[in-house]
């Protein structure tokens, strides 16, 4: 009975023993048919790269004209991460001084399916604002956009646009206390502006203000483009203007800054530019934003919406950077002496 029961057991182990075997052969067969299936899928995944996301750069202005300003925003992108070409591509687009090309290069940018579009002043953002209203805009710089109606508010944009503004109220009185520093006995200044200009209006009231306080007297000249200039010259010669303050930029003066150069130096007349590139180009001096430090500034933005933030949310900044450039070259031309006390404050010296 004993000996009976012994072999019926081993009979039954060994039963299991085989149907355990098969199961276990079984699993193995099916886990290897679903990674023979498989396989392929994750091999594909693996294989696909991130993508990289594409954004636009649209300006009027020649690319080689503003290189500065270019180079800035790369070093912005590259100060958070990017690298062009591998992390992030860059479609840039120049109107090459032709603002009437600016709607079909934004409209263009937008078919490209861009997830940003970086624009280099008003005269390029309100195009790319016309050709949409889904795709999030980075101002580098503008004025007023308030009152260009790009945005609603400096804190609360509210729409596809925000960025960086060149707002400061106060530039237009420290450009006329550098003048009557370095210009004995003045007390004329002729103004160059441009009506049509947003905020035009608003910066003379507030340049009138600084002048009364400064015991200055202002002439005004309208330019509406390039021509103009030479007869604003010629009117503030004229009317014994000591010094002429250039509220004039962008696609007006951009082509042109030599030119200016020579008409200032022809009418012996020292000019203050908000700008750097007229000085580096023979003009006197600038004091002003640092369109360059904006550019970089810009970076942070495109960062920003790249990894999930709207435009609506994002406030509008302000300058944080200004800069006085110098050209003696072009001072030595017009007979002028610049005091060692204004030379010492400048941030740029040109000899």
């Amino acid at each position: 009975m004993d000996r009976f029961w012994i072999q019926s057991l081993e009979v039954n182990l060994k039963s299991a023993f085989r149907n355990l075997q098969s199961g276990f052969l079984l699993c193995v067969t099916f886990f290897a048919l679903c990674s023979m299936l498989l396989a392929p899928r994750f091999s594909v995944e693996a294989q696909q790269p991130a993508k990289v996301p594409r954004i636009g750069y649209l300006i009027g202005a020649r690319l080689s004209a503003i290189a500065n300003r270019t180079e800035a925003f790369r070093q912005g992108l590259r100060e958070l991460g990017y690298v062009e070409g591998k992390s992030i591509v860059i479609e840039w687009r120049s109107a090459e001084s032709k603002l009437d090309r600016l709607p079909e290069l934004a409209a263009e940018l937008v078919r490209l399916k861009v997830e940003v579009i970086v624009t280099g002043g008003a005269a390029a953002t309100r195009p790319a604002k016309e050709a949409t209203a889904t795709i999030p805009i980075v101002m580098t710089q503008d004025d007023d956009p308030v009152a260009t109606g790009f945005v609603a508010s400096l804190a609360r944009p509210g729409g596809n646009i925000t960025g960086l503004s060149t707002l400061a109220p106060e530039r237009g009185g420290k450009r006329l206390e550098l003048l009557k520093e370095i210009v004995p006995r003045l007390s004329r200044v002729a103004v160059f502006g441009t009506s049509t200009e947003p905020g035009n209006a608003q910066m003379l009231k507030e340049i009138e203000l600084d002048a009364g306080a400064l015991g200055l007297k202002l002439q005004y000249r309208d330019v509406l483009s390039f021509k103009d200039i030479e007869d604003a010259f010629r009117a503030a010669a004229k009317e014994r203007a000591g010094a002429v303050l250039m509220e004039v930029s962008g696609p007006i003066t951009n082509p042109h800054r030599r030119e200016i150069g020579d008409l200032a130096v022809k009418n012996r007349l020292p000019v203050i530019y908000g700008r750097r590139e007229p000085v580096e180009a023979g003009g006197l001096m600038s004091y002003g934003v640092s369109v360059d430090d904006l550019d970089r500034r810009a970076a942070t933005y495109v960062d920003k919406i790249l990894k999930g933030a709207k435009p609506a949310d994002l406030p509008v900044e302000q300058p944080k950077k200004f800069e006085f450039i110098i050209n003696l070259k072009a001072a030595k031309q017009i007979g002028l002496t610049i005091p060692p006390n204004v030379l010492t404050r400048a941030d740029k010296v040109i000899k």
